[in-house]
């Protein structure tokens, strides 16, 4: 594939990346290198520690895909080797140890959803593991790494300051991660890696040891790091407040409903290719008419991943059930098993683990339990069947007896 690289696409890379970029080290490096005709080796490395992607690290994902598409090549990285340490980044205790079962589960579920935004063509992407230099390293070649960096360096990292201040471990194992996150930037020749700003201290480290390999140090581009869906930490499982790549279109289009209004400019600017002129206008709009507006950027970020069909759709779907009130004709069928029909035992039929026994009797205390229309909060209730219910703000079922 040949290398797309005049002064205009250069110049217009730079400013599409503009919106979702933090800082540049360096602007000029990465110019000349866009510039040069070369095809640029782009590190995108991941940790598995967890079998989820969301719209946050899809950030980076699109912009390789850019760089993709101009015939440079993304060098997709995964850790399995670092995701046995753990990234300590902004953790105050040691991450477990993860069994390799684990870590190869997760790693394909990474692969399988990084390609929802990634080319699949072999001139433009290549699967790397880092085990494949670092598993087998010896002691010497460890030692020699270790010789090219001082200690001062590695301590002054934030959360490593962070957990002296306050009288916590720092295993050995931590205190290298980001000497062994660094040497792979020099295993794979990277010219350019793509990071949240959380990731700066170790490539910045890599920089430091292809230079002393007598490489050309990567470039690095941190992007912006925006709030989860409940506008104050970043996107996380474990604080469900994420939009997961791995979701449906129904559940995107949901979870994007529920942020709050101050961040849909900005999940705009970040997580859509809205052109930005638009986004200005929108930013207007938000005064007179923001839920029009949040109906439109879940309308966006779910035909990006799933197409314009499909974000019509749940947008349709939505007005439908929501504003007209009707039930969705897609809802799932569900015959009991039982002969108890009250109103706990025929939800517990309908719900699968996710919801636990304990959530879902708060759910009939608040009021989100609505059979035919009419809110039941007695978990012993017997109901009339056939019977169209709702369980909270999305999820709808039809129970025949």
């Amino acid at each position: 594939m040949p290398i797309v690289t005049t002064p205009h696409i250069v110049d217009a890379v730079i400013a599409d990346f503009a919106r979702t970029t933090d800082e540049v080290f360096t602007l000029e490096e990465l110019k000349r290198r866009l510039s040069s005709g070369k095809q640029l080796r782009l590190k995108y490395g991941v940790d598995v520690t967890a079998p989820y992607l969301h719209i946050g690290h899809a950030v980076n994902l699109w912009m390789y895909r850019r760089l993709q598409e101009l015939g440079h090549k993304v060098i997709f990285l995964i850790g399995d080797f670092t995701t046995q340490i753990g990234d300590p980044t902004g953790k105050n205790k040691t991450r477990p140890v993860l069994p390799q079962e684990e870590i190869q589960a997760n790693a394909d579920a990474f692969i399988e959803q990084a390609f929802m935004v990634l080319h699949r063509d072999e001139e433009v992407v290549e699967i790397r593991r880092n085990s494949e230099w670092l598993a087998g390293m010896t002691a010497e070649g460890l030692l020699s790494l270790l010789s090219m960096i001082t200690h001062s360096r590695l301590i002054s990292r934030d959360m490593f300051q962070r957990r002296i201040q306050d009288q916590e471990d720092i295993y050995m194992h931590e205190l290298i991660y980001p000497i062994l996150q660094g040497y792979d930037s020099v295993a794979l020749n990277s010219d350019l890696t793509i990071i949240g700003s959380d990731q700066l201290f170790n490539e910045m480290v890599g920089r430091t040891y292809q230079e002393k390999f007598n490489q050309a140090a990567q470039s690095i581009i941190t992007t912006k790091i925006t709030p989860g869906t409940d506008g104050k930490h970043k996107q996380s499982k474990s604080l469900n407040n994420y939009i997961g790549l791995g979701h449906s279109p129904r559940e995107k289009f949901g979870r994007i409903l529920s942020i709050p209004d101050e961040l849909v400019i900005q999940y705009f600017e970040v997580y859509t290719d809205v052109p930005l002129p638009e986004v200005d206008r929108l930013r207007q709009r938000m005064t007179e008419d923001p839920f029009a507006c949040k109906l439109l950027l879940a309308e966006k970020i779910v035909a990006r991943y799933h197409g314009d069909d499909a974000g019509a759709a749940e947008r349709e779907w939505f007005i439908k059930t929501f504003s007209q009130r009707q039930a969705p004709t897609d809802a799932p069928v569900v015959k009991l098993t039982t002969g108890n029909l009250s109103a706990y035992s025929v939800l517990r039929e309908c719900l699968d683990e996710s919801i636990s026994n304990r959530e879902l009797r708060r759910l009939f205390l608040q009021g989100g339990i609505h059979v035919d229309d009419e809110v039941v909060k007695d978990v012993d209730q017997i109901l009339n069947l056939p019977a169209t219910i709702k369980v909270g703000k999305r999820k709808w079922f039809r129970v025949e007896p």
